[in-house]
């Protein structure tokens, strides 16, 4: 049976030969020149930005003893650069001593081609080095669906468990996305601030985007009568409600206990947090913990803004919705009290921000905002 070809050869690939000597050129560009595209550098700098030129080389041809950069040096620079690092170099050199092989496997050569060269050396060599390069970027690609398919799959597990919580209460899917949306907002114009730069970055904002959503699910542990009673709640009632924190911590942490989850980038434990400190206030009034200031992870404090403007925004039972004046007004006098200080800061400067995402996202049955 004739063996599968892999998917990327179909286009005619690139070689990129590098070498001051026209001669060995002319020799390699006639060996290799029928079966595929060849560019020519004749020293190394030239050689590290025709490489970045895309398409990329799909393998560099590369000579060791040039004027200015030697092969050793653009090898070791192709390697370092995110765009040319996993391109495949093949050494063709007249120098065989051992020691200089293993100085070119070092810096990131897959071969050796010696002079003067056999054309059908270098075909094989080349053809050989090409279908394994091929190979590994078919695999990649197959990696990187396969880990965006593992991605989304997380994604809406993510999304319909915390769905499901907020059934229970009568709200709806459209507050979890308008809550998670004013966290990433809110993260977003406190680095634009220079505020809280060595704990956020892109990364974690995405992990706190993508953990919001968990921050009521404890709220499938109470009990109907008192999670939707339309009146307001007893003290005894209010403290079987504060309970939803401490629910909704324990089950994602027997979640990251089942994976393995220890590591503090991961959504679960950022959904930990939020799912536990999002009712503290910065004055330590709160619950569970009663904590204060900088002991509630920002993670909570920014959960708690977004939280609280979607509430007061937000039709309820027990109550109408607040304009978004009203609710801005209730934000801004909570600062240094409920909210961390620079979070309601923050918040000011992109409140109109929230309201055309209360907007965007407003629930079927009211819009909050109007």
């Amino acid at each position: 049976m004739e063996q599968q070809k892999v998917l990327f050869p179909l286009i005619k690939q690139k070689i990129l030969i590098v070498d001051d000597t026209p001669g060995n050129i002319t020799l390699l560009g006639k060996a290799l020149e029928n079966r595929y595209d060849i560019v020519v550098a004749t020293n190394g700098y030239t050689a590290l930005r025709v490489a970045q030129e895309l398409p990329c080389p799909d393998l560099i041809l590369l000579d060791i003893v040039m004027p200015g950069l030697d092969g050793f040096e653009v090898c070791g620079r192709l390697k370092k650069s995110a765009v040319t690092r996993k391109i495949p170099v093949i050494f063709v050199t007249a120098m065989g001593e051992n020691e200089n092989e293993a100085r070119g496997f070092e810096v990131g050569g897959v071969d050796y081609i010696t002079k003067p060269i056999s054309p059908i050396i270098v075909r094989a060599r080349v053809e050989t080095h090409l279908a394994l390069y091929d190979q590994n970027r078919e695999l990649e690609e197959r990696v990187r669906k396969r880990t965006l398919e593992i991605l989304h799959t997380q994604d809406v597990t993510i999304y319909s468990m915390a769905v499901l919580a907020e059934t229970r209460d009568n709200e709806t899917g459209k507050h979890i996305m308008r809550t998670q949306h004013y966290v990433r907002v809110l993260a977003e114009q406190l680095i634009k601030a220079g505020k809280y730069l060595a704990y956020l970055d892109a990364v974690r904002i995405e992990l706190l985007f993508k953990s919001a959503p968990l921050h009521d699910i404890g709220k499938v542990g109470i009990a109907d009568s008192i999670l939707l009673k339309p009146g307001k709640l007893t003290e005894e009632e209010f403290a079987v409600m504060k309970k939803h924190t401490t629910y909704g911590r324990d089950a994602i942490v027997k979640a990251e206990q089942e994976i393995g989850a220890g590591n503090s980038t991961t959504f679960l434990t950022m959904a930990r947090e939020i799912a536990y400190t999002h009712h503290e206030k910065w004055n330590g009034q709160g619950y569970p913990e009663g904590i204060s200031g900088d002991d509630i992870p920002l993670s909570g404090r920014l959960m708690a803004v977004a939280d609280v403007y979607d509430a007061l925004i937000s039709k309820r039972a027990y109550k109408a919705a607040f304009s978004h004046e009203k609710a801005a007004a209730i934000i801004i006098a909570g600062r240094g009290e409920h909210f961390d200080p620079e979070l309601v800061d923050a918040f000011v400067e992109v409140q109109e921000v929230f309201r055309e995402i209360a907007l965007k996202y407003g629930d079927s049955d009211e819009t909050p905002c109007r």
